[in-house]
């Protein structure tokens, strides 16, 4: 299963949160953007509530976060 996480970040501290995105192994990739938000983050994982998981546990509480929103991929 794959998903975008769109993420808020405190102002300077972008680089550090892609960095801290990169070394995860479930995220595929990580690159700063323009816009509302400035980080998305793609994610792979087979299981539903492990994204979940993830995404609260491990992602969300690296500092400089602020907010995320994660939209699902789905096959069409």
């Amino acid at each position: 299963m794959k998903s975008y996480v769109l993420i808020k970040v405190r102002t300077g501290e972008i680089k550090e949160v892609v960095k801290q995105l990169r070394k995860m192994p479930n995220v595929k990739s990580a690159e700063m953007t323009f816009g509302p938000y400035d980080v998305i983050a793609v994610l792979e994982h087979a299981d539903l509530n492990k994204l979940g998981l993830l995404i609260a546990a491990e992602i969300q509480p690296i500092p400089g976060i602020e907010q995320t929103l994660t939209c699902l991929a789905v096959e069409v």
